[in-house]
C-alpha cells in the first residue's frame, strides 16, 4: 500500500531535526507495531511552571515515532510513573494507527478511570498516536481533521499588575504589538498576592524560601476585595484605553456561586470578550442562575479531565467558550469530540494554553483549532526562551493579534532529547491558597 513518505531531514530550531513538508516513500500501516514508549521530564525554563512531561511513542519502522505532552503541574513525576509503569505496557506490540481503539483501551485499563494524572498520560499518547498518524500519511495532523477552516487563529496574552495602572500599560504594550484580545487581572486591596497578577516583594520572599524547602508555598485569598475591585478595573479600562479593544478576565473559580452572579453582573456594561471559569466545577448547577441575570459571556472548561465533564453546559446552552485543555483531557481525539458536541449549540472553542504546557501541546491546539469550524479565539503563550527554543524545534508563530504554523507533517515539532536532559525535573509546588482564617480554597 503506497504512503507518502516522511523523511526525518534537515537540521531544525537547537539541532534537532525539523519535519519536512510533504514528502514520500512507502509505509505499510497494517504492519506497524509499537516498540516502546519513553517518558522525558525536562524543564528548559527552570522555574515554578516549567517541568514539562513528554511521550515518545516509537514504532518498528526506522525514523517513524511520535511525540505527546503529558504535563501536568504538580503531578509531573506522578503522570511519568503512570505512563511507564501503567500504560506503556497496555501499547506495546500494538498497531499506532488504531487510534481510537487505543485511546478507549488506555481509557478503560485502570478501571477508576478520568483524573488528572490518567488523563494527562492519556492525552500525551493521544498526541504522540497522531503525529504517528501524519507522518504515515505524509500530512499535517489539521489534514486529517477535515483540512483548514482558517488561516490564521485569533489569539490573546494576559496582563497582570498590583494596579489598575500598571494592568492600563501593560493592554497599552500588547494593543501596541497587535493584540486584539487582552485578557486583564488585577492585585485586590490587602492581599499580597492573586492569580495572574505580581506578588508582592514579601509574597515573593516567601515562596522563594519555600521552593527552596522543597514544600508547597502558601497564598491567602479573600473573595471579597476582589469582587470590589475587579469592576473598577474595567472601568478604568474603557475610559483609558478604548471601546474598541477586546478584553476577558479569568476568576480561576475563586469565588462564591453568588459572588459569581454579582460579577458577572457587575461587568456586565464593558462587554467582556468573555468570563472565564466563574465558579468550581464542582458547582455548574450554578451556571443557570449566572446565564439568567447576565448577558456577559461565559467559558470554562481548563480544569476538567475529560469529554464528559461540564457535558450540562454544553446541551443546556450555558456558556459560550469551551476551555478544555488538550493535555489533560485527553488529547486531540476529544478535543475534536468536544468541539463536534458544541457545533449545534454555536459554542466556540477556547482551549487552554498557558505557559507551564509545552509547545506541543500549543501545536496540538493549532491543529484542532486550525480544523473546526466553530473555533472561537487560541490561547498561547509568548516569549519562550532559548533553552525552549533550544529542545523544541517548533511552536505557533505570533504576528499581529494571531498565531500560525507551518505545513509540516504530524504535529509538524520534534524534540532534540539531548538537550531537553540537560534541563532536569526542579520540584515546584503549587501553592497552597487559603482564607485569611486558614480555610483552604480553590487554586
Amino acid at each position: 500500500m503506497n504512503r507518502r513518505r516522511f523523511l526525518a531531514s534537515a537540521i531544525g530550531v537547537g539541532g534537532g531535526t525539523r519535519l519536512p513538508l510533504y514528502s514520500a516513500v512507502s509505509r505499510s500501516p497494517a504492519n506497524l507495531k509499537i516498540t516502546d514508549v519513553q517518558v522525558l521530564v525536562t524543564n528548559p525554563m527552570q522555574s515554578a511552571a516549567g517541568n514539562f512531561v513528554l511521550v515518545k511513542v516509537l514504532t518498528n519502522q526506522d525514523g517513524l515515532y511520535g511525540w505527546g505532552d503529558a504535563t501536568c503541574t504538580g503531578s509531573e513525576l506522578g503522570v511519568a510513573k503512570f505512563l511507564e509503569e501503567h500504560l506503556r505496557p497496555a501499547m506495546l506490540g500494538r498497531n499506532p494507527m488504531r487510534l481510537e481503539e487505543l485511546w478507549q483501551t488506555l481509557f478503560f485499563l485502570p478501571y477508576y478511570r478520568s483524573g488528572s494524572v490518567h488523563m494527562s498520560a492519556l492525552s500525551g499518547i493521544d498526541m504522540a498516536l497522531w503525529d504517528i498518524k501524519g507522518k504515515v500519511a505524509g500530512l499535517p495532523v489539521y489534514e486529517l481533521l477535515g483540512g483548514k477552516t482558517r488561516d490564521r487563529l485569533l489569539t490573546y496574552r494576559s496582563v497582570g499588575g498590583r494596579n489598575y495602572q500598571e494592568v492600563e500599560e501593560g493592554v497599552r504594550r500588547l494593543m501596541a504589538d497587535g493584540y486584539k484580545v487582552i485578557k486583564v487581572q488585577v492585585s485586590a486591596p490587602g492581599l499580597e498576592s492573586g492569580y495572574a497578577v505580581p506578588p508582592s516583594a514579601r509574597q515573593h520572599a516567601s515562596t522563594a524560601k519555600a521552593f527552596e524547602a522543597g514544600v508547597a508555598p502558601s497564598e491567602v485569598w479573600e473573595p471579597g476585595p476582589y469582587v470590589r475591585t475587579l469592576p473598577k478595573l474595567f472601568e478604568h479600562l474603557r475610559k483609558t484605553v478604548g471601546e474598541e479593544i477586546e478584553l476577558l478576565h479569568d476568576v480561576h473559580e475563586r469565588v462564591t456561586p453568588s459572588q459569581a452572579i454579582v460579577l458577572a453582573k457587575a461587568v456586565e456594561p464593558y462587554r467582556l470578550f468573555y468570563f472565564e471559569d466563574p465558579v468550581r466545577p464542582e458547582h455548574l448547577d450554578t451556571f443557570r442562575t449566572i446565564r439568567q441575570q447576565s448577558s456577559t459571556p461565559l467559558a470554562m472548561g481548563e480544569i476538567y479531565t475529560g469529554q464528559w465533564d461540564g457535558l450540562y453546559l454544553i446541551t443546556e446552552h450555558l456558556i459560550d467558550y469551551v476551555r478544555h485543555d488538550l493535555a489533560h483531557c485527553g488529547g486531540i481525539t476529544t478535543g475534536r469530540k468536544i468541539a463536534a458536541m458544541c457545533e449545534p449549540y454555536g459554542i466556540l472553542t477556547a482551549w487552554h494554553g498557558p505557559g507551564n504546557i509545552s509547545p506541543v501541546t500549543h501545536m496540538a491546539n493549532a491543529h484542532v483549532s486550525l480544523s473546526v469550524p466553530n473555533f472561537g479565539i487560541q490561547e498561547f503563550s509568548v516569549g519562550w526562551g532559548e533553552p525552549v527554543r533550544e529542545v523544541f524545534s517548533a511552536m505557533p508563530a505570533y504576528s499581529n493579534g494571531s498565531i500560525t504554523i507551518q505545513d509540516r507533517v504530524g504535529l509538524g515539532i520534534d524534540v532534540n532529547e539531548a538537550s531537553a536532559k540537560k534541563y532536569p525535573y526542579l520540584r515546584r509546588l503549587r501553592p497552597t491558597i487559603r482564607r485569611d482564617d486558614g480555610t483552604p480554597w480553590p487554586y
